[in-house]
């Protein structure tokens, strides 16, 4: 890694060691007054060796450092931009000679330059491209805009506001610009370019610095581009921009570093052009002006590198798949400050104990083995309850606790009955404050041990353990000055338990090696950062030694001590937490305590940090809602609903972001002459972008809606199906590839198919005789012929029907099933995860919802029925929180909302 160091006039060199971590900095001189804005790496003598240039702005040169191969570089050889100051640098090969040439962006004289390159090392004087009257290029990047295999240029211009392109010629000359703008007052400071939307014509982002946004223009391949599209920031200045695919879905992604606000951005590519709203991580500094996007540490996960100016440090973020679910929560006692989990039932199910300070008690939860948990039993101990750990203390099989009680200067031993109960407490005396406890085996008697931190003794209590429940007296052994937590592990591969202590007031860790024999020999001191209040044992670097990290809570900061194996370690690595979650960040955050464990099981270890009904959805009043679709309205490939209100005559969209919730509703009123009843939707004419098709109480008519990109309607196309239209549903039934649509009449016994072309238009009505007044219809292949079926709910006849198709646009005669009373509507979906279609049938009156499973030859099981406590409407699914099971929404027509029911 290189870093121009633009005070100090000089480059700093960071060898990597291929885990995430760099060596301390090897300086270079750019010269005198030089001061460094960029830096780029390639080979410009064809060595095979890597070698530096570096935009000097205060000398008006570019300065050459070649690379020797081991590190090191030569001198610097400078290379004049004449009165141009350069401010941002790239590397190419322009010309098409297999020699890498540079490009600059130049500060005052509103232009960029090309020193071509002649592949020893040597290149030639600029030449130079005007970019236009107070234009103040910022920033530039180099590719083939459009796809003539020719590079071009395309440059931030932070005084016109525009991003100007300058196409590439043949013979490394280029053309002059053409200006795409990014709006009145937009600064764009920075460009980066990718392949947003899986279209081969590659587009281009910029971080528009005076509008607190990023612009990202799509590319038509020609050498133009579509207007731009802009996500905001904030009240954060984008500053520096940069693309790569973070999270591994084959979706390029973009990262910004914003100004004045302590963090980065990253907004997650759809695939499609469209972004996901910025998610921020602290850095800790309020002047990132630079990132790069590499995978540090070999683990197939891009990560970033933030170079901030007012601290004058460099902050690493390691890449991970993912971050976490949301939070469920349990109740505890009062003021809860230590957890642990183990099998208190001997269920196979791991449990929950946690010490509530303010209560003094302890809350036993026992888990269902499904990441859920019984409500707390409370069991009192004395006084303020600080920290707990547990195991077998008596031999029996089944898991005890130990409680370092911070008043009463004790612990607290209970023995659990092995039924998620615990026996009386037995107290044993240790030093003043206890804070944290652990247990381990310091005598080998394969017997457990406690031992604990004293924070106002300054000292750790041992007591041995006889393997019946009971302990023997303290012996104590000196700490460092106000130690908090307290560790336990073999850090000299002796096999023997030795002991880690934060010392909070000392600043430092206390290591005490085990003798194998229950005592311990005197303390060795590791300096920390600042109040440090929590440790944790694990292998960072792969090493098979173990290393120490410690939280530390005055300077918000953690410090890791890697370990060598002989009970000795290195120096402190310190560093802001950074974390997609955000949870420790900097100032006043007083972090409390730090495990560490394989969060996201990429076999890396990673550090968590700890710091000090279903839904209803409104849509109106008197709305009646009387028909729910789902579809992509808005292109970002997040499933979103849109309802039909019967009692307003509007349509209701509601956007989705992937997670089972739904944004704010918007009201459309696309000027319905009548009621509408029902809505369906799918993607008609292959835009990409779901269409709707309404159906009304009280005409013969059918209407297709279109959407466009302000997620608005407008009604395009009407077709005459029948008498009061009151159910539709789409698929392919003649097996063109092409969507067809199904519409059934309230009054008749038939319904109509409309054949579609591919285009958003379709044939004439074409009629099917049924055996009763349908009231709602779906669609789907229930015999696995890759033929499209039908499933009807016959309101006044208490039964579903089930039609199969031929493939060429009609069906069979009808299957009946009974359900309940007066089934009001019929949705199709795989409920159980058999790959095999299932039916779910709201019935109107009497408030529930009816289940049949499928068999896969066409025929379905006996229904089953789910009490909901409502009159329910007309209902859809789909999985809305991408947990790849089916999800139910509802549209209640008498309590004007909606229901989500999430899937098990």
């Amino acid at each position: 890694m290189v870093v121009s160091n633009h005070i100090a006039n000089n480059i700093a060199v960071y060898l990597g060691s291929n885990n995430g971590t760099f060596s301390r900095p090897i300086e270079h001189s750019t010269g005198t007054g030089s001061a460094p804005y960029k830096v780029a790496i390639g080979d410009f003598n064809n060595d095979h060796r890597l070698d530096i240039a570096v935009a000097n702005f205060g000398t008006n040169n570019v300065g050459i450092f070649l690379g020797l191969g081991d590190g090191s570089f030569t001198n610097q050889k400078m290379l004049s931009t004449s009165s141009s100051r350069p401010i941002s640098i790239s590397l190419a090969d322009l010309n098409n000679d297999m020699r890498l040439d540079i490009v600059t962006v130049n500060y005052g004289t509103h232009s960029i330059s090309i020193l071509y390159g002649y592949g020893n090392g040597n290149f030639s004087g600029p030449t130079t491209y005007f970019m236009g009257y107070d234009s103040f290029p910022s920033s530039l990047v180099v590719r083939d805009f459009n796809n003539d295999k020719y590079l071009d240029i395309a440059v931030a211009n932070y005084g016109t506001n525009d991003v100007g392109i300058l196409f590439g010629n043949a013979n490394g000359t280029f053309a002059n610009q053409i200006a795409f703008s990014t709006g009145f007052g937009s600064h764009p400071y920075s460009i980066t370019a990718g392949y947003f939307n899986d279209d081969v014509f590659l587009d281009i982002a910029v971080a528009n610095y005076g509008m607190n946004e990023i612009g990202v223009l799509l590319s038509y391949g020609n050498g133009s581009f579509a207007n731009q599209v802009t996500y905001s920031t904030g009240s954060s200045s984008p500053y520096f921009i940069d693309v790569g695919d973070l999270n591994q879905d084959n979706r390029l992604d973009i990262v910004v570093t914003n100004h004045g606000t302590n963090n980065i951005a990253v907004l997650l590519g759809l695939g499609n052009g469209i972004f996901a709203n910025p998610m921020v991580y602290s850095t800790g500094a309020s002047s990132s002006i630079s990132l790069v996007i590499e995978d540090f540490n070999k683990d197939n996960r891009l990560d970033i590198i933030v170079v901030s100016n007012d601290t004058g440090a460099i902050d690493i973020l390691l890449g991970s798949y993912e971050g976490f679910s949301y939070r469920t929560a349990y109740s505890t006692g009062s003021l809860p400050r230590s957890v642990a989990v183990g099998d208190f039932n001997n269920d196979d199910r791991l449990d929950i104990v946690v010490a509530n300070w303010g209560s003094n008690d302890f809350s036993i939860l026992l888990g269902y083995g499904n990441g859920s948990f019984t409500n707390q039993s409370r069991y009192a101990i004395d006084n303020a309850p600080y920290s707990v750990a547990i195991g077998d203390f008596n031999n029996d099989n089944r898991l005890d606790i130990v409680v370092a009680n911070g008043a009463a200067n004790e612990v607290t031993v209970l023995l659990g009955h092995g039924n998620g109960s615990f026996a009386n407490q037995i107290k044993y005396s240790t030093g003043s404050i206890p804070r944290s406890v652990a247990v381990g085996d310091f005598n080998n008697d394969n017997q457990l041990d406690i031992v604990v931190a004293n924070y106002f003794s300054n000292n750790v209590s041992v007591l041995l353990g006889y393997g019946n429940g009971y302990f023997a007296n303290q012996t104590t052994y000196s700490t460092g000055s106000g130690p908090l937590s307290v560790g336990v592990d073999d850090f000299n591969n002796d096999n023997r338990l030795d002991i880690v202590v934060t010392n909070y007031f000392s600043n430092n860790v206390s290591v005490l090696l085990g003798y194998g024999n229950g005592s311990f020999a005197d303390q060795i001191t590791y300096l920390t950062g600042s109040g440090p209040r929590s440790v944790a044992l694990a292998d960072f670097n792969n090493d098979n030694q173990l290393d120490i990290v410690v939280v530390n809570r005055d300077t918000n900061d953690i410090s890791v001590l890697l370990g060598y194996g002989d009970s000795s370690f290195a120096n402190e690595i310190r560093g802001i937490l950074k974390n997609e979650m955000t949870y420790a960040s900097g100032g006043g955050s007083k972090l409390r305590y730090v495990i560490v464990g394989d969060m996201n099981n990429d076999a890396q270890l990673d550090i968590l940090v700890a710091n000090y009904d279903q839904m209803m959805l409104s849509t109106g009043s008197n709305s009646h809602p009387s028909s729910i679709a789902i579809g992509d309205f808005d292109g970002d490939t997040e499933l979103d609903i849109a309802v039909t209100n019967y009692g307003t005559k509007t349509a209701n969209i509601l956007l989705g972001n992937g997670k089972g919730t739904f944004t704010s509703q918007t009201s459309y009123k696309i000027d319905f002459v009548s009621p509408p009843f029902t809505i369906t939707s799918a993607d008609f004419n292959n835009d990409r972008r779901s269409e709707t098709i309404v159906a009304y109480d009280d005409t013969d008519n059918v209407d297709i809606l279109v959407a466009y990109n302000n997620v608005s309607f407008e009604t395009i196309t009407t077709y005459i199906s029948g008498s009061q239209s009151l159910s539709i549903t789409v698929g392919d039934f003649d097996n063109d590839n092409q969507l067809d649509i199904i519409v059934a009449y309230q009054y008749s016994y038939n319904m109509s198919t409309l054949l579609g072309y591919g285009n958003g238009s379709f044939s004439n009505a074409i009629r099917y005789s049924i055996p009763s007044y349908p009231q709602f219809v779906a669609v789907g292949d229930f015999n696995n012929d890759n033929r499209s079926d039908i499933v009807v709910a016959h309101f006044y006849t208490n039964d579903v029907s089930v039609l199969r198709g031929y493939g060429n646009g009609s069906f069979s005669n009808t299957i009946t099933y009974p359900i309940g009373f007066h089934p009001f509507s019929v949705a199709v979906g795989d409920f159980n995860n058999d790959n095999l279609l299932d039916i779910v049938v709201a019935s109107g009156d009497i408030n529930d919802v009816s289940v049949l499973l499928g068999y896969g030859n066409g025929s379905f099981a006996n229904q089953i029925k789910y009490s909901t406590g409502s009159n329910l409407g007309y209902i859809t699914v789909g999985d809305f929180n991408n947990d790849n099971r089916l999800d139910i929404v509802v549209a209640y027509g008498n309590t004007d909302n909606l229901k989500i029911l999430l899937g098990d």
